[in-house]
């Protein structure tokens, strides 16, 4: 966050919002992010995980924060609407992310049949 805190008081942000444009304001090509990926994958992890698929491309990060937010028990519906699509393509993506909640699905069942 200080990195970034540090970025928007030097550079701002485009008309648009964005947080990286060219020195023309117009938006970065394609090739131009999957360089700088590249680029922040070397430095940010191990050889072994570099040589692996581990967050080969931003979405991956993206897919990742879903699946742990719905991993953590936050609902569906609410999930969906931080990651800006509807419920339907939530549970399509990301339902066979979800691990180890049958447990606390038990007890939430027997908690609200219990007298």
């Amino acid at each position: 966050m200080a990195i970034l805190r540090e970025h928007l008081d030097a550079f701002g942000t485009a008309k648009d919002g964005r947080l990286f444009v060219t020195s023309g304001g117009r938006s970065s090509s394609g090739s131009a992010y999957a360089q700088v990926w590249k680029q922040a994958r070397a430095l940010a992890l191990t050889p072994d995980q570099v040589d692996s698929p581990l967050a080969a491309r931003p979405y991956d990060l993206r897919h990742a924060a879903v699946s742990l937010w719905l991993n953590a028990g936050v609902h569906a519906s609410e999930a969906a609407e931080r990651a800006g699509h509807g419920v339907d393509v939530m549970l399509r993506v990301h339902a066979k992310c979800i691990d180890g909640q049958r447990d606390v699905a038990n007890q939430r069942i027997e908690d609200a049949l219990a007298p």
